[in-house]
């Protein structure tokens, strides 16, 4: 290793070597994190040192937030395309992550497979390399998403414990990390799909095991009703251009708007993780209204992978 080379420190005792799905997670770790991302300030843990941010699919708010969150961690962010790693294609994953472990403190990276960041994460701790992965957004989960989000619903509402969440719309990643991330923070979840795009026996059985209360609705009203908070995401992702027609017409009635927000507990909050399609998933009106908490919860994500690299490279706060 020349002089030049800078290696991670170790990961702290106790707390999780990488950050791929909620599971990876305690309550306590949650508690921790949130209040790491609203310290005014952090050990500079990342100075003099790199962070991989790798990008197999477009990114617009992962990208701004990731790469300001290594900066204020006096860090250097390193963003690199899909295809300039080329998973599997121009070089083995597992070659990938040793390569990148040879530079950067942390890799983190939005990936069209989940088990891409899996195999990273196991080449780097079969050699000894200790680089934590954070899962940027997989086909499976999203959890920085989800901890931008309990950020924004504990910032807006005071608390988690006892809080009731709705999702609305199709039970995607993003869905099936917030209805842990619930669990884990004590926080109650529902999810309203149309046949076929809903949460199966084995998400049910996830929630439940981290010891959270989930509940499945068919009907976008019945979710909602009494709900602290309404959430959606886009019914079309990225990948599926060619069932868009038929996704739109499943999920006509699981829209939120302003009818949809009636129904809900007074001074309900709206979250979507963004980008939003107006006048499908999310009203117009709703999303720019005064229950919308958007905007909040899109900065969040800064300070939400701010947080997650932090508590990953042993800072405090100070």
């Amino acid at each position: 290793m020349s002089a030049w080379a800078v290696s991670a420190r170790p990961v702290p005792e106790g707390r999780p070597r990488h950050l791929l799905v909620m599971e990876d997670l305690s309550p306590r770790d949650i508690a921790s994190l949130l209040d790491l991302a609203e310290a005014p300030s952090l050990e500079p843990v990342l100075a003099g040192r790199g962070a991989a941010l790798v990008f197999e699919h477009p990114s617009a708010r992962t990208r701004n937030a990731a790469e300001l969150a290594v900066f204020q961690l006096g860090g250097h962010p390193v963003t690199i395309r899909g295809e300039e790693v080329g998973f599997d294609t121009r070089e083995l994953t597992e070659d990938v992550a040793r390569t990148l472990g040879c530079y950067h403190a942390v890799i983190a990276a939005r990936v069209a497979r989940h088990t891409t960041l899996e195999r990273m994460a196991a080449a780097l701790e079969a050699a000894g390399v200790p680089v934590p992965v954070v899962n940027l957004l997989s086909d499976r989960e999203h959890p920085s998403q989800a901890l931008a989000d309990l950020l924004t619903i504990r910032q807006r509402l005071g608390g988690l414990a006892g809080r009731t969440v709705a999702f609305i719309g199709d039970a995607n990643n993003v869905c099936r990390s917030l209805s842990k991330a619930c669990a884990l923070a004590g926080a109650a979840f529902r999810v309203a799909s149309p046949a076929g795009y809903g949460f199966g026996p084995e998400d049910v059985a996830a929630v439940r095991e981290l010891g959270g209360s989930v509940e499945v609705f068919d009907s976008a009203h019945a979710a909602a009703e009494g709900s602290e908070v309404l959430y959606t995401d886009v019914w079309v992702s990225m990948g599926e251009e060619d069932v868009a027609a038929q996704k739109r017409r499943a999920f006509a009635g699981f829209a939120i708007d302003e009818a949809l927000l009636a129904a809900a507990a007074p001074g309900a909050l709206l979250l979507h993780c963004l980008p939003a399609h107006r006048g499908e998933e999310v009203s117009a009106q709703a999303l720019d209204g005064p229950h919308s908490a958007v905007w909040q919860q899109a900065e969040n994500r800064m300070h939400a992978l701010r947080a997650i690299f932090a508590f990953l490279l042993g800072a405090e706060a100070r």
